[in-house]
C-alpha cells in the first residue's frame, strides 16, 4: 500500500557535521527523515553509486550506522570523485587551496575557465567546491565537451570554505572506497545483506526540467531502464535497495513490482520561476521492510 509523506521545507541553518560539502541539485537534505525512516533495520555495508552531495551517507555516519570497512561512494563524475578523494587524503591541503578563492563575478569566470587537469588534486577539489558555492543554485552542469558551464550565482555572503565540516567529512571518509565507475558495477560490489541507495539524475517531469548533464554523456531514458534492471538484479541477490526519483509514469512503470512511497520536497531549479516549489518524488524499496516507526 502506498503512503505519502509531507516534510517541512524549512531547513535548519545548522546541521550536525559531517554533512554535505556541496550544494548538489536534487540533494536529499530535505527528505532525509523519510529516507532514514525507510532504511533497512539492519544491514552490512552501505553503497551509494550516485554519490552527489552524499546527504544520506553523512546522515548514516552521524547515526553511527556504518560500521564495516566495505562501505563505498561511487560516481561516474571524475571531478566529483576526485574531490571526495582529495578531502579523504589530505583535507588541510584542500582547505588551504580553497582559502585562496574569493567571491567575485569576474574571478568566478576566470576560475571556471581553468583546465582541471592542469591542477593538482587539492586544487581541483578546491576549484570544484568554489564553483559549486559561488555558482547559480549549486547546479553542476557540463556541456558536450565536458566543460563546466554554470553561470555565476548572486548571493549576499556565501560560505566558500566551511573548515569545520570539511574536517568532519575527512574523518567520515576514512576507509570508504571511492572509485570512479558506473552504477552498473554495483552488482559485483554489493553482497547479500548490504544496503544500496540509488539517487540518480531524475526522470524529467517536463521538457524544461531536464537537468541531467552532470557528466559529459548525460543520463538518458535508456540509462534509467538499465538502472531499473540493476535494481531488480540486486534485490534478487539479497541486497536491500532504496531508490529516489521523480514521481512520473515512466518511473512508476519501471518499478511497478516494488514498493513505492511518495514524499513532498521543494525544488528550486527550473527555467521558469513560477514552476519552482513543492514537487512529489518517490522512494522505491526493494528486498526489505523499512525500519518501523518509533
Amino acid at each position: 500500500m502506498e503512503r505519502g509523506f509531507i516534510l517541512s521545507s524549512q531547513r535548519s541553518r545548522r546541521h550536525p557535521t559531517p554533512g554535505p560539502f556541496l550544494k548538489w541539485v536534487g540533494g536529499k537534505r530535505q527528505i532525509l527523515p523519510a529516507l532514514l525512516a525507510h532504511r533497512p533495520t539492519e544491514f552490512k555495508a552501505y553503497h551509494e553509486p550516485f554519490a552527489g552531495g552524499g546527504a544520506l551517507f553523512f546522515a548514516l555516519q552521524r547515526a553511527g550506522l556504518l560500521s564495516t570497512r566495505r562501505n563505498s561512494l561511487t560516481d561516474v563524475n571524475a571531478e566529483l570523485v576526485g574531490t571526495y578523494r582529495a578531502i579523504q587524503d589530505d583535507v588541510e591541503i584542500v582547505i588551504k587551496a580553497l582559502e585562496q578563492h574569493r567571491y567575485d563575478k569576474k574571478y568566478f569566470y576566470k576560475v571556471r575557465d581553468w583546465e582541471p587537469n592542469d591542477l593538482d588534486p587539492a586544487e581541483q577539489a578546491a576549484r570544484m567546491i568554489f564553483l559549486n558555492r559561488a555558482g547559480f543554485n549549486g547546479l553542476y552542469r557540463v556541456n558536450s565537451k565536458g566543460k563546466f558551464n554554470v553561470p555565476f550565482g548572486s548571493y549576499k555572503n556565501p560560505r566558500i570554505c566551511d573548515h569545520e565540516n570539511l574536517r568532519a567529512v575527512h574523518h567520515a571518509l576514512d576507509g570508504i572506497k571511492i572509485p570512479c565507475e558506473s552504477f552498473k558495477r554495483i552488482t559485483a560490489r554489493a553482497k547479500a545483506g548490504d544496503f544500496v541507495y540509488f539517487d540518480p539524475p531524475y526522470v524529467p517531469v517536463s521538457d524544461t526540467a531536464n537537468f541531467v548533464s552532470y557528466a559529459k554523456n548525460g543520463f538518458s531514458m535508456a540509462d534509467q531502464e538499465e538502472l531499473a534492471e540493476t535494481f531488480a538484479k540486486l534485490v534478487n541477490k539479497g541486497v536491500f535497495v532504496l531508490l529516489s526519483n521523480s514521481d512520473t509514469q515512466p518511473v512508476r512503470r519501471m518499478y511497478a513490482d516494488f514498493r513505492i512511497e511518495t514524499v513532498q520536497a521543494s525544488r528550486m531549479v527550473n527555467a521558469r520561476s513560477d514552476r519552482r516549489g513543492p514537487v512529489t518524488e518517490v522512494m522505491v524499496i526493494g528486498g526489505y521492510e523499512p525500519t518501523p516507526s518509533s
